[in-house]
């Protein structure tokens, strides 16, 4: 299977780099290839602006994303973004190995995103009428893919519980997980998370490097985080959660399937 890493640390000794390294040692044993974009080392351009553009279809002002639609249809993107979708549409399964700052990812990742992400490629997919509104959110361009968020985090694990005081993990990656992976299609397989990572000693490495290579043997095997598919049956014609479904839980959690509810509908066939 293809699998592609997407690394965002200035530091090549870092924590985040062990864990990129061991995760591609790992899969590359287990027989699959590996394909990694090192963002700082590869220096990427994390701002979305003009210079994306060297064919303007409106030269006067600037709509990022009319301008990359125009870009993508009609095959002049930057060389550097078109390489970046390349491994993505090559990849089973993507991996993202970022420390958390400020509650999200680094600024070079985001910047990732939204370069990368092109209106027709990532969003602005299918029909949008009606209940459908677009292939999103468990549909897309990138159906059929995986995806798993490893990362480190400074505080305490007890900080990212529901009742901590910086709030659930799962609400804290929720623009992550279900916004950036999900939305284009892709499986989210619940995260790899590192606490306390300034902290780390070598035996708690040791331990961390296995739990690690655990999850990673379980990449194209552990069941996804069950989101609910935009256009599974669960949402209304505006896009809202039916009633009666959802009340078993709240906030974000709402979204995801829960025993008793309906099937959703089957995917339509590509």
């Amino acid at each position: 299977m293809n699998v592609f890493l997407i690394h965002a640390h200035p530091e090549p000794k870092s924590l985040n780099g062990s864990l990129k390294d061991l995760a591609v040692e790992t899969l590359t044993g287990l027989g699959h290839a590996v394909q990694v974009s090192d963002l700082y080392a590869m220096n990427w351009k994390a701002v979305a602006d003009a210079d994306d553009f060297p064919n303007r279809a409106h030269p006067d002002h600037l709509n990022y994303a009319y301008e990359s639609k125009h870009a993508f249809l009609g095959g002049t993107q930057r060389d550097d973004i078109a390489a970046e979708q390349a491994k993505l549409l090559w990849a089973d399964a993507v991996i993202l190995q970022f420390p958390l700052w400020w509650y999200s990812m680094p600024a070079i990742m985001k910047g990732w995103f939204e370069r990368v992400y092109a209106y027709g490629f990532a969003y602005g997919v299918g029909e949008h009428a009606g209940e459908r509104y677009g292939d999103r959110f468990g549909e897309g361009n990138l159906l059929g893919r995986r995806a798993l968020v490893s990362m480190t985090v400074g505080g305490r694990e007890s900080h990212y519980t529901p009742r901590g005081v910086n709030g659930a993990l799962d609400d804290v990656l929720w623009p992550i997980q279900h916004g950036m992976l999900f939305y284009p299609g892709m499986a989210v397989l619940e995260p790899f998370v590192v606490y306390q990572a300034n902290r780390i000693t070598p035996e708690q490495w040791a331990d961390i490097a296995d739990r690690y290579r655990a999850r990673l043997r379980g990449l194209f095997t552990d069941a996804p985080i069950p989101f609910r598919r935009q256009n599974g049956g669960h949402y209304d014609g505006r896009q809202v959660l039916k009633d009666g479904l959802g009340g078993g839980e709240t906030g974000t959690r709402i979204h995801l399937v829960q025993p008793g509810d309906p099937p959703e509908y089957p995917l339509p066939p590509r």
